[in-house]
C-alpha cells in the first residue's frame, strides 16, 4: 500500500512539474550569469544614461587610443601646403614597400588600379569614371599630397583615416610613388640600409605623432651619414 501512496504522490508531482515548462524560456537557470548580462549592451536603451543610450558620445577634449595629430587643415590652402612641404619620414625599403604594396592593393586598387593608371576594377565595370592615372601632368601628386588625401579624402574619393593607420598611410605613399616612377618610366629608388629600418620601427609607432617620426627619421640619417665617413 505504501508502495502504490509514494508511486502515486511521485506521478502526481511530475506532472505538476510538467504542467509549468514554459517552452519560450529556460525555467530553472543554474549560474543566470551565463544566460544574462551583467554589463550593458552596446546601443542598449538604460535609463541610467542621458538620451536612454548606452553608446554615449566620448567626454569634451579627449582622443581615442592611437589617434595621432596631423597639423594640415582640410582645405584647399593646407592641401597645397602639405603637397609643397610634407615629406614622408619612413625609410625606402623593401619590407615598407611591400606592405606598401599590399595596402595599396586592398583599399586602393580597385578604382586607381593594379598599375595606378586609373583602371580599377570599378572604372574599367564603368562604376567610377574620371579617376587620373597617377602621372597624369595635372596633378602632379608628391608624398605630401598622397598622403593628405589619403587622411582627408579629395572629390570623390573618401577618407582612409579610419582604415588606416599614421605607418599604413606612409607605406601606401611610398609605393603610390613607385607607381608613378614606373608609369613615368624612371628606375626604381635604390632601397635603402636595413638597419634604418629597424631604427625606424622601434621609433615609430601608430600612436606617435609626426614629430616623433621626423626625430626618427633624423637619428636614422645621422647613422648613415657617419657610416659613410
Amino acid at each position: 500500500m505504501k508502495t502504490l501512496i509514494n508511486i502515486g504522490f511521485a506521478i502526481i508531482a511530475s506532472a505538476s512539474m510538467v504542467s509549468c515548462f514554459n517552452n519560450n524560456k529556460p525555467n530553472y537557470q543554474y549560474f543566470p550569469n551565463m544566460y544574462q548580462p551583467v554589463s550593458y549592451e552596446a546601443y542598449g536603451e538604460y535609463e541610467i544614461f542621458p538620451g536612454q543610450q548606452e553608446a554615449m558620445l566620448p567626454p569634451d577634449h579627449t582622443l581615442p587610443r592611437g589617434f595621432t595629430t596631423y597639423d594640415y587643415e582640410n582645405t584647399n590652402e593646407d592641401f597645397e601646403l602639405a603637397k609643397a612641404e610634407l615629406t614622408n619620414p619612413l625609410p625606402y625599403t623593401e619590407k615598407n614597400v611591400n606592405i606598401g604594396k599590399q595596402l595599396y592593393t586592398i583599399y586602393c586598387a580597385v578604382c586607381h588600379g593594379d598599375k595606378g593608371d586609373g583602371q580599377g576594377i570599378l572604372v574599367t565595370r564603368e562604376k567610377i569614371l574620371g579617376v587620373p592615372a597617377f602621372n597624369d601632368p595635372g596633378r602632379s601628386i608628391t608624398e605630401g599630397s598622397i598622403y593628405h588625401v589619403m587622411y582627408y579624402g579629395k572629390n570623390a574619393m573618401g577618407s582612409y583615416a579610419s582604415q588606416t593607420n599614421e605607418m599604413e598611410r606612409w607605406q601606401i605613399d611610398l609605393y603610390i610613388l613607385d607607381l608613378k616612377a614606373q608609369l613615368d618610366g624612371k628606375p626604381q629608388r635604390a632601397i635603402e640600409d636595413e638597419e634604418m629600418e629597424t631604427m625606424m620601427e622601434q621609433e615609430i609607432k601608430p600612436s606617435n605623432n609626426e614629430m616623433n617620426m621626423a626625430n626618427a627619421s633624423e637619428k636614422a640619417k645621422d647613422t648613415i651619414v657617419s657610416k659613410e665617413n
